[in-house]
């Protein structure tokens, strides 16, 4: 018994040099797939969490740290958001203080809406509970309720527009 012809042996090499080149095409597919699907995962998480972030930003203010309380709500902003906060700040912090107030901030949970780009709309369920130092009046409960874009820019999450949904 001889050898094997030798065009058998190239048309066998050449198949698995195609079968080679199928496998690795499409593991590179895959892995760009994955990386894509996480990317996207990734940014829904970042959108959610700014949003309660921002929510609970809002709803959490200490006479006693207003002005780091208000730069953190405009921290976490932008665009007519960011500006609108801008606008009330003097007088949110002024009536802060004036009047003693301590409210607490609790998120309850945030949901997405719809994401496209760079942008998103989230909502968002929040609850505060607000007492007056030195104020013999009991704490009062409110409860919140947003609708919140997300603007992705320079690759962070911030919240452009605020919505109370009554």
């Amino acid at each position: 018994m001889g050898a094997l012809p030798a065009r058998p042996a190239r048309i066998l090499v050449a198949a698995l040099s195609v079968t080679l080149a199928a496998l690795v095409a499409a593991g590179v597919w895959i892995s760009l797939q994955a990386r894509d699907a996480q990317a996207l995962a990734d940014d829904r998480q970042a959108a959610l969490l700014a949003a309660g972030t921002h929510a609970k930003n809002l709803i959490s203010l200490d006479y006693k740290t207003v002005d780091a309380d208000v730069q953190r709500i405009l921290d976490t902003c932008t665009g007519g958001a960011r500006t609108g906060y801008q606008a009330i700040a003097g007088k949110l912090k002024s009536t802060t203080v004036a009047n003693k107030v301590v409210q607490h901030g609790v998120l309850r949970a945030t949901g997405l809406v719809s994401m496209s780009g760079g942008t998103a709309k989230v909502l968002v369920v929040a609850d505060a509970e607000i007492r007056w130092d030195g104020s013999k009046s009991p704490p009062q409960e409110r409860f919140y309720r947003w609708t919140m874009d997300v603007t992705k820019v320079g690759g962070v999450w911030l919240v452009s527009k605020v919505v109370q949904v009554v």
